[in-house]
């Protein structure tokens, strides 16, 4: 019993792992290319990093997770699997938006950084 469910927890832990991550590079090459204008290149190279160490830390932490006493019947191995599950469904929401956070704060660095001032002169109502 307790093998079938180490089964299913992998399965479902490396399956969910690998749909995020291929989402979050599709959807995040974009967003990278608007945080670095006119640098597809370095864009596509952090895309590719992020998704790396995307994948290398909920693997890892999906891997913890797995570690479990032996379950005294099927309701206690199918609570124990949901249990890891949502655990594991947490921590990516949570790295997601942290990710999310963190590109967002680096966008508005990288706008901030090409504004032109504008003029004193120029201000409204300047007399």
């Amino acid at each position: 019993m307790l093998l079938a469910v180490y089964l299913a927890y992998g399965a479902i832990a490396i399956g969910l792992v690998s749909w995020l991550a291929r989402t979050l590079y599709a959807n995040g090459a974009l967003f990278l290319e608007e945080v670095f204008p006119g640098r597809e290149q370095l864009a596509a190279a952090v895309n590719r990093l992020l998704v790396t160490g995307f994948v290398m830390l909920n693997l890892g932490w999906a891997a913890l997770l797995l570690r479990a006493g032996e379950p005294a019947d099927g309701a206690a191995a199918v609570e124990a699997l949901a249990l890891r599950l949502g655990l594991l469904l947490i921590t990516l929401a949570v790295l997601h938006f942290v990710n999310l956070l963190v590109l967002a704060a680096v966008r508005v660095h990288q706008r901030r950084r090409h504004e032109v001032p504008v003029r004193p002169d120029l201000w409204v109502g300047a007399a």
